[in-house]
């Protein structure tokens, strides 16, 4: 065997299988392969994401036959088909690798590469769209969050209830009379979070950090706190506020990051964004939050065509241009939403409060905040309570009751989390729904 295979079967090996093994808690990736300097050194307007067939075919079983022999398939995230190919073309273009990662559910392999000195991303692209071996090459894409810095609930003694507009425009206190979520997991893909914020302990289940391995950075992140206190704030613990759906489990995949530097939103990749959601492919959480966008990205395109064949929601926010054009958003099957507005939604947009939303804050604070990022997240709430009542319900059908139980609220038609549970409820097939919530 090669030095050069060698060595990348050593480098398989140490990448194990990053989306098969179980989540851990606040660390880098399983696999080690978005370290600290991976994603930062990662260049958008430069990289260039490659994919090549990675079928993983059981181990030999002549010890010592391969490399592959000593590691049971959980381990390794590589195959020798995918190995060689990799070596090959890297022979042949002369490219950096910057990262690589396996998307097990699409039998592939990715990497992202940067073009060798002296050669441009768009020559790169054309040379590889026409080789063979090559199941996907396209541009390392950016996305964004969307969020702008920036009668009274029943029954809680959480002290600024009162005002949560989001929470009080959809009538959530009254849906939590027969619902709460419970049972229900939720999947953010977003910043990190908060995660010892009193209004988030216990809600949290699964956390993947698909960034970096910075914990501090993880818990000081806002936007991923923003849309977790939003869904699923702790309710009636005295403290703060309470979330649309305050017995659902969260569970964070960190893909996005505040860059450098002061007033810069956060950011996500085609790299982060891939890799969290070949990590939900092998869960089975029902629920997909993405309050974040940008261009179109096949890989992405991809997996998130897998989710949805499997029956998952994903709950996505519309852009604030409102074109409803690139990655999630124009994806068939998923639930767009925007804000709030007196202006009639595009069709089959479903709208919810997105402005000046109380909800929670990194070191334990609170604070308001805007953006459709908010109003997505709020939809992803009044679902939980949904499927915890009717867990058969697929996505199609709750768009459609979505849609169907909007309400208007000061001059404005938008979701209320009440008149959708007492819709479900008076469908035939919910005649025996589950019994109130305590």
């Amino acid at each position: 065997m090669r030095w050069t295979h060698l060595v990348a079967g050593a480098l398989a090996l140490s990448l194990g299988a990053c989306a098969q093994l179980p989540p851990r808690t606040l660390a880098a990736d399983p696999g080690g392969v978005a370290g600290p300097t991976s994603v930062a050194g990662m260049d958008s307007r430069r990289d260039i994401v490659l994919a090549v067939a990675n079928p993983l075919m059981p181990p030999p079983t002549r010890a010592g036959s391969t490399l592959f022999a000593y590691a049971p398939r959980p381990n390794y995230a590589a195959g020798q088909r995918a190995v060689s190919t990799l070596a090959a073309l890297r022979r042949d273009y002369g490219w950096h690798e910057v990262a690589g990662w396996p998307i097990t559910a699409l039998d592939l392999y990715c990497i992202v590469l940067e073009p060798p000195p002296g050669t441009s991303r768009e020559a790169l692209l054309q040379a590889l769209a026409s080789d063979a071996r090559v199941r996907l090459a396209e541009p390392l894409h950016d996305y964004s969050v969307y969020s702008l810095p920036d009668s009274a609930p029943r029954h809680y003694n959480d002290p600024y209830a009162d005002l949560q507009r989001g929470f009080v425009a959809t009538d959530a206190a009254t849906a939590h009379e027969l619902t709460q979520g419970g049972g229900v997991r939720v999947a953010v893909v977003d910043t990190g979070a908060d995660v010892a914020h009193p209004d988030l302990r216990g809600r949290i289940g699964a956390v993947r950090n698909l960034v970096d391995d910075d914990r501090a950075a993880f818990a000081g992140d806002s936007h991923g706190t923003e849309v977790a206190g939003i869904i699923a704030a702790t309710g009636n613990n005295g403290a703060g506020i309470v979330g649309i759906a305050p017995k659902a489990t969260l569970d964070l995949y960190k893909a996005c990051w505040y860059p450098a530097g002061a007033g810069t939103g956060a950011r996500c990749n085609t790299f982060t964004l891939a890799k969290a959601l070949a990590a939900i492919l092998a869960t089975k959480v029902r629920i997909i939050n993405l309050s974040l966008g940008g261009p179109p990205d096949p890989l992405l395109a991809s997996l998130l065509a897998q989710l949805l064949g499997e029956g998952r929601v994903v709950v996505t926010a519309m852009p604030p241009d409102g074109d409803v054009d690139g990655f999630p958003d124009s994806a068939p099957g998923v639930i767009v939403v925007r804000t709030s507005s007196a202006t009639p939604a595009p069709p089959g947009v479903v709208s919810a409060p997105g402005r000046d939303i109380l909800t929670t804050q990194p070191n334990g604070d609170y604070d308001f905040t805007s953006g459709s990022s908010m109003a997505a997240a709020h939809v992803s709430g009044i679902v939980a309570l949904l499927l915890a009542l009717a867990p058969e319900l697929d996505a199609d059908g709750l768009h459609r009751l979505l849609l169907r139980s909007s309400i208007e609220s000061n001059g404005m038609l938008q979701v209320n989390a009440a008149a959708a549970v007492a819709a479900l409820r008076s469908m035939p097939q919910a005649g025996a729904m589950a019994a109130p919530a305590m």
